[in-house]
């Protein structure tokens, strides 16, 4: 049986973000400042509203209370900057603090 928990709710939440420049052929997690979020919470979709050739989005957590970490991937050769946009970053809190959800194995 896989471990559960609940879902005390789902938000959506717009951000403005400015990311640093990712340099070529690496990936960077930088952080944003997003009011209310804990490190309970769970990222569950980080949307950009645009595309930028080469730059993906390839890890989002919340590292610490109001603050969101977003690792940026850039496949192409040359430093790729998205520049400012406002971004959508989905995110669901569990009904139960996630230190103490169950932990288990996978069966």
């Amino acid at each position: 049986m896989i471990p559960q928990t609940n879902i005390q709710s789902i938000r959506v939440c717009r951000l403005t973000m400015d990311p640093a420049s990712v340099n070529a052929q690496t990936s960077a997690e930088q952080t944003f400042t997003l009011k209310g979020v804990t490190t309970n919470d769970v990222v569950l979709n980080v949307i950009k509203p645009t595309a930028t050739a080469g730059l993906g989005i390839v890890n989002a957590r919340i590292s610490a209370k109001d603050t969101l970490a977003i690792t940026f991937q850039n496949s192409a050769t040359t430093a790729v900057n998205a520049g400012s946009e406002e971004y959508k970053i989905v995110i669901a809190r569990p009904s139960q603090d996630a230190g103490v959800l169950p932990n288990g194995t996978v069966e």
